[in-house]
């Protein structure tokens, strides 16, 4: 293989961080390299990473993808667990408390209270959000208010804020570059998506000082170049976008209409609606879902909190499976005439209900009920949660009903799974060949930056199908399940 000629997508994800090898220009996977990240849940509802434990696991990472194809990188491409906030000091280049998490719901009563005080409208017309845990702004200020002597640091411009796209090119720059491309940006709360510009009245409401941020870029663009001291090699960062965009932009979602969902420890469905910022009626999140030449384009969101988290909680918690795979095993064995639900809110439930305070239950138990049936309702929960974001956009747009779902992440191996999703959806589910989309979006930034990779609508004829699932299963039956489902929801709102 010629020289400069391959691309490497850092895929820093809540559970792990990978680095991917990619030819180019066609984005064939060549080698990988992964470590496990540890999870820290220091009380209920917490959830943290150590930012040293992300940043040495991508500098080893990519130093051992670098190593194993010496002298042939051209780029990297960054993309990452989105909104998890971190706050460094600038002078040392350290944490100064643990990331919090995306989902993380400390500041629940925090937006609770922004929220009674009448300032949700506001907030969600300039960033397209709601006021919830989730985003970035309220992560900030708690980090200010709980360190000793942070606010005043911050104030006197000595730290500074990033998601971990940041954080990481930050560490990799040696110090240089703080800066973040426009779909993490978007996903902070501080940034008026309309404008692509950080907010004076969202930074007053949410106590950030203006000094920590970074600045803000398009997605493909030049982000710096790694210090030789970090990663033994000087090598350009071209591409960062957070992990539901990149995944959006490798199933080629490029035209409004294009409707893409990745199940991995969450589930996020991305529906393109193009240059226009469509304002969710149904409690959706408009957000950026990439900017390519100045120019942004938009999506609807619909985020699930948990998906392959709840089969993690069958293999860990319940010590239920072995491995995440048996799951469907178990699926398969379960007795179709019992209708057990359960409602997977270990951290709340996000889109549409929004409710933080939310918790797990499970429904419709019997005598007979037991490790299969379990199974089958931890999986069939991720198809109804997906039919009720679906239902959210089609009332949104009307013309967003999918003539096919593009589905990637760890979840959609499970053929099972993903024939329950097309029988809730009474819709076609594709899934590629290529399941690492969300590495081959950040991959493609890279590469399109280099000009080593076409432009969009030629990126997009080379998406390939591995297998189409068709709904099967009787219409009448699957909608009396999905009732169940809603049931057992408004059972467990707060």
């Amino acid at each position: 293989m010629q020289n400069n000629s391959i691309v490497i997508a850092l895929d820093q994800g809540t559970t792990s961080t990978r680095a991917i090898a990619f030819s180019t220009p066609d984005l064939t996977p060549l080698s990988t390299a992964r470590r496990d990240l540890p999870q820290h849940f220091p009380t209920s509802g917490w959830v943290e990473h150590d930012a040293e434990d992300i940043f040495r696991h991508s500098a080893e990472v990519l130093r051992e993808t670098i190593e194993a194809h010496p002298g042939q990188i051209a780029a990297i491409g960054i993309t990452n667990q989105r909104e998890t906030t971190i706050v460094w000091d600038r002078r040392t280049g350290q944490a100064i408390h643990r990331a919090i998490v995306w989902q993380d719901r400390r500041t629940a009563s925090i937006c609770a209270a922004l929220r009674e005080a009448g300032h949700e409208a506001m907030v969600s017309s300039k960033t397209g959000l709601l006021l919830d845990p989730y985003f970035s702004a309220t992560k900030i200020a708690w980090i200010l208010d709980h360190v000793p002597g942070a606010r005043a640091e911050a104030e006197a411009g000595h730290l500074a804020f990033g998601t971990v796209d940041c954080w990481l090119l930050w560490r990799l720059t040696a110090g240089r570059v703080h800066a973040t491309d426009a779909t993490n940006a978007s996903r902070t709360a501080l940034l008026n998506i309309h404008n692509g510009q950080w907010d004076d009245e969202l930074l007053r409401l949410f106590r950030v000082p203006r000094a920590m941020l970074p600045e803000m870029r398009d997605c493909a663009a030049e982000f710096g170049v790694t210090d030789p001291g970090v990663l033994g090699a000087a090598i350009p960062i071209r591409g960062i976008a957070g992990d539901q965009q990149a995944a959006t932009i490798g199933q080629a979602c490029f035209a409004p209409g294009m409707v893409k969902s990745t199940y991995g420890t969450g589930c996020f469905l991305l529906l393109n609606t193009g240059t226009t910022a469509v304002a969710s009626r149904n409690r959706l999140l408009t957000t950026i879902a990439y900017q390519l030449g100045g120019e942004r384009h938009y999506a609807l969101e619909g985020a699930i909190f948990v998906a392959g988290a709840a089969v993690q909680w069958l293999r860990d918690g319940l010590r239920m499976i072995p491995s995440a795979d048996q799951a469907e095993v178990l699926a398969r064995q379960a007795d179709a005439n019992q209708a057990v639900i359960l409602v997977p809110a270990f951290t709340g439930l996000g889109a549409p209900y929004w409710d933080a305070e939310a918790r797990g239950a499970i429904f419709g138990l019997t005598r007979n009920s037991g490790p299969a049936e379990l199974a089958a309702a931890t999986l069939q929960s991720v198809a109804f949660q997906t039919r009720d974001l679906i239902g959210a956009m089609q009332a949104d747009w009307p013309d967003a009903a999918p003539p096919v779902l593009r589905v990637d992440g760890g979840m959609v191996v499970s053929d099972w799974t993903m024939q329950t999703l097309a029988d809730q959806l009474h819709a076609p589910v594709d899934r590629p060949k290529v399941l690492e989309t969300t590495a081959l979006g950040a991959a493609y930034l890279a590469g399109l930056q280099s000009g080593l990779c076409p432009q969009p609508e030629a990126f997009g004829t080379r998406w390939a199908l591995e297998r189409r699932f068709e709904p099967s299963a009787d219409r009448a039956a699957a909608d009396a399940l999905y009732a169940k489902w809603r049931d057992a929801v408004r059972r467990t709102l707060s």
